[in-house]
């Protein structure tokens, strides 16, 4: 029994890391060739120096929800719609082996964005003094405006 129950509890592993990805692809978007985004957070942990882990909702780290990337103009900001009126500057941006990177710095605090391009899936790193925050989420294109 014990070998047939390790060959199900596998097979099942397998299915679930196949659902996932085919999940992930299902809803992916292609960002080649593209210059601006509208990202949307999805989950956040934050990790503090003295060993402790806290996962939580975007707005709780004060984290919008949705930012809008322009790769052109180099900034990151959030929508009109959201109320809050930020924004900041990328200093660092570059395209390398089907991913988008950039990075900046602002107020104390560093960012890093790993975006892969034909996903659109982004993993972000927020660093301050003592604290760090990662934020796993999507991209998707916006228009190009004329």
């Amino acid at each position: 029994m014990g070998a047939v129950e390790s060959m199900l509890r596998e097979a099942r592993l397998g299915l679930v890391v196949m659902c996932i990805l085919v999940y992930s692809a299902a809803f992916a978007d292609d960002l080649a060739g593209r210059d601006r985004f509208l990202c949307s957070a999805g989950t956040v942990t934050a990790f503090t120096e003295d060993g402790y882990r806290i996962k939580a909702a975007p707005f709780d780290f004060n984290i919008p929800q949705f930012v809008e990337m322009d790769l052109q103009a180099r900034r990151l900001s959030t929508l009109q719609a959201s109320g809050q009126d930020r924004s900041t500057d990328i200093k660092y941006v570059e395209r390398t082996g089907g991913h988008i990177v950039l990075q900046g710095v602002e107020e104390g605090r560093t960012f890093s964005w790993l975006i892969d391009e034909s996903m659109g899936l982004v993993t972000v790193a927020i660093a301050v003094d003592g604290f760090n925050i990662a934020v796993f989420g999507a991209c998707t294109p916006l228009p190009v405006t004329k």
